[in-house]
């Protein structure tokens, strides 16, 4: 029986070389895709070797022909999308970067499946950033972290779509590009509309990956700035429950084929930004160092996914503690301190 194959684009990165080792464990022949541009993948991309099986392509999604080539040369039953860039901060300094990886850069990889191999799941990782402010679930703050008025179990996908800055923009454009091509050309495409991933490998910065980034502060004892009253509440999921949603939508693909879905911690794994500050200074035994600033354009005082559809279309529903997440993920950079303050000149 033949093997089969997967390309992950962005596999270098946090939740693609995590990705690349799920599936090579369970026998799939994984390509990893990356430009290696960003910090830390050159570190992810050697955790990866050290066990792991796989074929690597130094491109960048920008470069149609490069994605051509790759997509003719290989059969892939999967292609799952991560490449992108991935910082809201970043889209507003400098907006057509960010359309050229995110809308153009996912046109290319899809357009390439479409001519090369279109019975392929492909699967996009998409943001919650697609629904803006929610102008219409009003919110309120209850005792110490903000809450929904009346949406308790969270954001579901028939929320209008509400692009907000150059980052929503981009990826708001390739999530529904993505939803179309199966509806014109009959791809099984999957949307996954995901929500504040964190966990091992993470490189955590001050505007992506704030879990990590709040951890790596902890334990580097590096100030954190809070923007806001840090009382703003998100649902947070562990990078290998994020893996588990891949492999059950690929499984199910007769059921998700055409389909978004919200993949997050959803109501049962949200806390505020205090309630993580607590849960370190308890792992830690310190006091973090903390400063309080305006809250940054566009911030939502809460975002919870609402999860149900996936839990109800194909089986799939978060496993990991946010308690037990964060204290491995905690584990892992007190693992690899002396990389971490290498990385920021301390």
């Amino acid at each position: 029986m033949r093997t089969k194959k997967i390309l992950i684009t962005g596999g270098a990165g946090f939740i693609g070389c995590n990705a690349a080792r799920y599936f090579a464990s369970r026998n799939w022949d994984v390509t990893v895709l990356d430009n290696l541009s960003r910090v830390g993948t050159d570190d992810n991309l050697r955790w990866l070797s050290e066990g792991t099986s796989f074929e690597f392509e130094r491109v960048d999604v920008r470069d149609q022909a490069a994605i051509d080539r790759i997509l003719a040369e290989s059969r892939f039953e999967a292609v799952l999308h991560l490449a992108a860039q991935v910082a809201v901060t970043t889209s507003v300094v400098d907006p057509r970067s960010d359309f050229a990886v995110n809308a153009l850069g996912t046109f290319n990889m899809l357009d390439a499946v479409r001519r090369h191999c279109p019975e392929a799941v492909f699967i996009f990782a998409s943001t919650n950033k697609v629904y803006g402010k929610i102008a219409g679930a009003a919110c309120e703050l209850r005792g110490n972290r903000y809450a929904y008025v009346d949406r308790p179990y969270g954001i579901s996908e028939t929320e209008p779509l509400d692009f907000l800055s150059p980052y929503g923009c981009s990826k708001g454009a390739a999530d529904q590009y993505i939803r179309d091509y199966a509806r014109i050309y009959g791809i099984p495409t999957v949307v996954f509309r995901q929500s504040c991933i964190y966990g091992q490998r993470q490189m955590g910065m001050e505007d992506q990956g704030w879990v990590a980034w709040f951890v790596i502060c902890c334990i580097l004892d590096r100030k954190l700035s809070i923007y806001g009253d840090g009382k703003q509440v998100r649902d947070a999921l562990f990078v290998g429950d994020l893996v588990d949603a891949y492999q059950a939508a690929i499984d199910n693909i007769d059921k998700t084929r055409g389909r978004i879905y919200n993949i997050g911690g959803g109501p049962s794994n949200m806390l505020s930004l205090l309630q993580l500050i607590a849960y370190l200074e308890d792992f830690s035994k310190k006091k973090m160092q903390l400063r309080f600033d305006n809250w940054r354009p566009g911030d939502q005082p809460v975002f919870v996914c609402n999860i149900d559809k996936a839990k109800q279309e194909f089986g799939w529903s978060p496993k990991t503690s946010l308690k037990d997440g964060i204290h491995l993920l905690y584990e892992w950079v007190v693992a690899n301190e002396a990389m971490f303050r290498k990385q920021y000149g301390m």
